[in-house]
Parts: C-alpha cells; sequence; structure tokens
C-alpha cells in the first residue's frame, strides 16, 4: 500500500558521527564508483534521482553526472553540510541538481516522484529504518529502484589484532545504539525492506578495503580524530560509555594500528536494489 506525505509518523534520524571535519574527511572521500557501483548499472540518462543523506555531495555529484538529461535531488537533515554540498557540484559546473534539507522519514516530495531513490550510510543511523523504507517506497515510481548501502560493523575486520580496537568496536556498538541506531546495518537491509513492503529485492555486498600505508594513514587518522573530538566522542562520554581516557586509548589505538606495515582493514556493506510494485 502506497501512503501519502501527512501519514508517514514523522520520526527523527539523528546522526551519530556528527559533521566534524573528521566525519567529512571520511565522507568527501566518496564516490558513485567506490560507494554505489551495485546502482550504477541501473541508470539511464533521462533519470531522476533522491539523493538521501548526501552529506558533501560527492556521491551527488557523480549522480548528476551519470543523468545529464535528468536531475538529482540531494537532501540531508543538517543545513551547514548543504552548503558544501553546493560548492562541489558548483565547482564541477553542475545545473542538473540541487539541494534540499528533509529527514528520510518525511520526504516534502508527493508520491512517485523520482526513478531512483538512494541512501548511502543512512538507515543505519535512524530509529524505524523500516518507515524510513516504506518512505523511500512512496516518492519513488513504479518500476523505479530503491538501493541503501550500508556498513555492517560487525562484519569489520582487521590485522593486526591491536587490542584497542576490540575496544573501539564494543563501544561503538554500545554508543550507536543508545543513540537509536542499529550499527549492524548491512545484514538486516533484506529484511527490512521486506518489512517495508518490496516483494522484488536484489541483494549483495561490497567492501572497502585499507591497507597501502596512505590509505592506512588517511583512515586511521580520521578514526583517531572522531574518536577524540566528533559528536561520536561527545555522545561516549555523556552517556556514560567511556571516559575521556578511554577514549585517549582508543585513539592511541587507532594510530598504533595505522603505523603498522602489515595493516590491512576493511569494511563491509550490505547493499539492496528494490523494485516498487
Amino acid at each position: 500500500m502506497r501512503v501519502s506525505v501527512g501519514s508517514m509518523a514523522r520520526e527523527t534520524a539523528v546522526y551519530t558521527h556528527g559533521h566534524h571535519e573528521s566525519v567529512l574527511r571520511s565522507h568527501r572521500w566518496r564516490t558513485a564508483a567506490n560507494s554505489a557501483a551495485y546502482l550504477l548499472e541501473e541508470l539511464e540518462p533521462h533519470m531522476r534521482i533522491l539523493d538521501i543523506g548526501c552529506g558533501p555531495g560527492t556521491i551527488t555529484a557523480n549522480l548528476a553526472e551519470l543523468v545529464p538529461e535528468g536531475e538529482v535531488v540531494g537532501v540531508d537533515v543538517e543545513p551547514g553540510v548543504l552548503e558544501q554540498a553546493r560548492r562541489e557540484t558548483g565547482g564541477r559546473g553542475l545545473t542538473n541538481v540541487r539541494f534540499e534539507t528533509a529527514d528520510v522519514h518525511a520526504l516534502g516530495h508527493p508520491d512517485d516522484s523520482f526513478c531512483v531513490v538512494h541512501a548511502h550510510q543512512v538507515l543505519q543511523h535512524v530509529a524505524d529504518p523500516v518507515g524510513a523504507l516504506r518512505e523511500m517506497r512512496r516518492v519513488c515510481r513504479p518500476g523505479g529502484v530503491v538501493a541503501a548501502r550500508d556498513s555492517d560493523y560487525a562484519g569489520m575486520v582487521w590485522y593486526p589484532r591491536v587490542p584497542g580496537l576490540d575496544d573501539w568496536l564494543d563501544l561503538y556498538h554500545r554508543v550507536a545504539r543508545a543513540n537509536g541506531g542499529e550499527p549492524d546495518a548491512g545484514r538486516r537491509l533484506r529484511s527490512w525492506a521486506r518489512r517495508a513492503g518490496f516483494t522484488e529485492i536484489r541483494s549483495s555486498s561490497a567492501t572497502w578495503c585499507y591497507t597501502t600505508p596512505e590509505d592506512r594513514a588517511w583512515w586511521s587518522g580520521l578514526w583517531a580524530d572522531r574518536t577524540l573530538q566528533s559528536s561520536y566522542a561527545r555522545l561516549a562520554v555523556e552517556g556514560g560509555h567511556a571516559t575521556l581516557e578511554d577514549l585517549r586509548r582508543i585513539a592511541d589505538a587507532w594510530r598504533e594500528w595505522g603505523a603498522h606495515e602489515d595493516g590491512w582493514f576493511s569494511v563491509l556493506h550490505g547493499e539492496i536494489l528494490c523494485r516498487p510494485s
């Protein structure tokens, strides 16, 4: 059953990481090629795309380049980050993209508005991912595509086994869940999509892998900084999940791993492509 905007429960999407520079450093690295490859073969030049949780707009810009005869609308709950997205697309000279402030639970668009509705690393942060997928389904045209990709923290693996990173993973799970999210979202996407009413679902998985000296320095550095300075750090302390000393020790563990010549880190993602009937 397709529902109207007015009947949607207006839950709030809360982003555990916040928008500290250490977080956006990671977001700006993302492209359609390294973060939405599972979707790209579905795109056609004329399509209208909604990119949910677009952040600083690097994936959004790539999508706009791939649909030159269509339009891309990027939305995010944080108005400030949309200014960065506008600078990103403006610097590329793109004229078929625009940005709006919006929450995935209450998208301000009529039914059947988009050919593709895409969300990257969004559903792990919301209290009602099934409701979010229903809203994504509502604004997607019949025969279109709803696409979602989320990491799965319990599926992340690394070498060598620096003990402090085990503490990081345990802490992140506790903080994210206390904030209403589900950090092991990747494995749940298919289940959530079925509960949201989709019957035609294609599931897949993919990884990011960091192993070169440059990649290790970048990945470990942003997580060390995020552990000490982001909204995630504040939530960890204010929620009683960790002390400042705990966070310093975990940040040091990230730097230790990043400096190791044998360092290797793999980030698992679940992916779904759903077709509304």
